[in-house]
């Protein structure tokens, strides 16, 4: 505790002795383009965010309208159950929003359970695939894609691993995992066996792209659960009544990382990169540059052990810091059931911050980070745990729901336990979910109740996700519910902002440009945001960038610091658009017309 305190102490005077660095001084950069390989990465001393203006006027709540039941999706989770209760049925599952067409289009992919022993269920359960014509009509397209996996699905997240234009697919399952190669023509072939990542009969969690030594290939960070079979099965029971066992009553065991060759294939390189050393209870991941050095790090979920935090090194070797970086534990010192994490600048100051959700009589996490990736667990200060201690949480989604520049929260709620009524009245198997608004002044307040009718609907959720989904600027989500029809929610809050969607087009760097860092300057509002694959609980969202402007009517810099080294800046690009961002490229480009910025009101 002394070497780790003396650490702690050491990178806190580091960051209080960086010299002053004032937004204005990259605000007042208006060129249409300065770029060079030779440009650094954002320093250590990242550009501090103006604070809110005191004339900000938000809505004073969100507006989410469920319709689930008109959009076409006909979905249906199965975890495979028999009432054995077996560990690996909770588990399941999580989801994926990307455009796997390019037709400017957010889809959706949801992974499904498999039929385990004693399963007397609806046959053939598997995933599927959802195109999205517009309009909030979707359509099941998962036959003639050829993505209907029947494994037991439970991680998922997608990148252009093959750098062709279009997103793959990987799947992480209880027993070997599915990689699926896009095409480009609306189908998709499975390459796993080609791809050398099946990663064996292992229980499977949450899993991430990342170009790990930014050779712009991106590669594969597989999570592995724990050591189970069904001959290892374990009964419990908690005062009397049948529950599932947890992850203690098994063994914990390493992660696998892949590493991109870049002929279609990908070499296990866990133990040179120091992975395999790590033996943890994986659930949730997110991949981000925490400490701003330019590579991307990697935060894990551990449930009920101490989470991990793997800094690069900036050669694809890892060093688990989570202890000395403050995000191993909560702020007591006690280890939490982690489910699942996504990362955002929460309070605008230029660097990433880690919010994860957790268990019963837990609440979630807000862990901030201070600086050069020292975190500081700011839950209770900033009201962030408001409504969750009640109820297990899985999906979290961090995202600007009312286009006023600071990132909101979304949690999806649900019990593992269908009977935990019997001995528990507390709380309950089937939940509501919870919407936090970001108040600007690192103040949370819980807006649920006053949020839609979307935000009153009690199932027992597992994975969510965000995304424009009608390119109307304003983010939805879709919750994937353990035994049931998942959520589908259309974000219709009033408000008078702009806003911005960012596709990024890597060509030194990475296809998907995940690792890029974006910051976007509008008037004195500051906005930094990096593009990630796999996040929240065993999900991926949000590879196209969404920005809430205030009243601004344009970006006077945008600015992109690419995984190459490289950076890009625009100057004056106009609101209420998505744009894509090519890498080198002096022009920005329309994506397609979107409608004005005309907000319907509540119905």
């Amino acid at each position: 505790m002394g070497f780790a305190f003396l650490m702690t102490s050491i990178f806190f005077l580091e960051i209080l002795l960086v010299p002053g660095c004032h937004p204005a001084d990259q605000a007042e950069r208006h060129s249409s383009k300065t770029t060079g390989s030779d440009a650094q990465p954002t320093s250590a001393c990242a550009d501090q965010a103006i604070e809110n203006p005191s004339t900000k006027s938000a809505p004073l709540s969100f507006y989410f309208r469920d319709i689930t039941n008109s959009c076409g999706i006909r979905f249906i989770h199965t975890d495979g159950s028999s009432g054995r209760r077996y560990v690996i049925e909770p588990m399941s599952a999580g989801l994926l929003l990307f455009d796997y067409d390019n037709d400017g289009w957010i889809d959706i992919y949801f992974l499904n359970g498999a039929p385990l022993p004693g399963y007397t269920g609806p046959p053939s359960p598997r995933n599927h695939l959802y195109r999205n014509l517009g309009e909030w009509r979707f359509v099941d397209t998962t036959e003639e894609a050829g993505v209907g996996d029947t494994g037991y699905g439970l991680g998922v997240a997608a990148a252009d691993y093959d750098n062709d234009g279009d997103e793959d697919i990987y799947i992480n399952n209880f027993g070997p995992n599915v990689f699926y190669r896009n095409n480009g023509d609306g189908t998709f072939t499975n390459v796993t066996q080609q791809t050398g990542t099946a990663n064996g009969e292992k229980m499977g969690a949450g899993v991430c792209f990342l170009d790990i030594d930014r050779d712009g290939w991106v590669d594969l960070y597989v999570g592995n659960y724990i050591h189970f079979t069904f001959d290892l099965h374990i009964s419990r029971t908690i005062n009397g009544v049948p529950s599932y066992p947890g992850p203690l009553d098994y063994t914990a065991i390493p992660d696998t990382l892949y590493h991109n060759q870049r002929d279609g294939t990908f070499a296990d390189i866990s133990e040179a990169s120091g992975i395999a050393q790590l033996a943890g209870t994986t659930m949730g991941m997110v991949a981000g540059d925490f400490d701003n050095d330019g590579d991307d790090d990697i935060f894990i979920c551990n449930d009920v052990r101490e989470n991990f935090l793997l800094i690069n090194d900036g050669s694809g070797h890892f060093d688990e810091a989570a202890i000395l970086r403050g995000v191993a534990y909560d702020a007591s010192g006690s280890p939490q059931a982690s489910m699942g994490v996504d990362c955002a600048d929460l309070n605008r100051d230029g660097w990433l911050d880690l919010f994860m959700t957790s268990y019963q009589n837990e609440t979630v996490t807000f862990y901030r980070n201070l600086g050069k990736a020292l975190f500081e667990d700011a839950t209770a200060v900033t009201g962030a745990g408001a409504g969750s201690y009640p109820y297990v949480t899985w999906g979290v989604v961090l995202a600007d729901f009312d286009n006023d520049g600071d990132k909101d929260v979304f949690i999806a709620c649900g019990h593992l336990d269908d009977n935990v009524e019997l001995r528990d009245r507390s709380t309950s198997y089937r939940a509501k979910n919870i919407v936090l608004m970001n108040q600007g002044d690192g103040q949370f307040v819980n807006v649920s109740a006053q949020s839609g009718d979307g935000l009153q609907v009690a199932k027992s959720s597992r994975g969510a996700a965000g995304d424009d989904l009608d390119n109307d600027g304003r983010i939805d989500i879709v919750v994937l519910n353990s035994r049931e029809a998942p959520t589908i929610l259309r974000n219709e809050t009033s408000t008078p902002y702009n806003w911005m969607e960012l596709i990024l087009e890597g060509r030194a760097s990475n296809r998907s440009a995940i690792g890029a860092r974006v910051k976007v300057v509008a008037g004195n509002l500051v906005q930094y945001d990096e593009v990630h694959s796999g996040r929240g609980y065993q999900s991926d969202w949000g590879r196209r960038l969404h920005f809430g402007l205030r009243e601004h009517r344009e970006a006077q810099l945008i600015e992109v610091t690419w995984p190459s080294g490289r950076i890009d800046r625009w100057s004056h690009v106009p609101a209420n658009r998505i744009i894509k961002l090519v890498e080198g490229e002096a022009t920005w480009f329309p994506v397609q017309p979107v409608r004005p910025n005309t907000i319907s009101p509540r119905k």
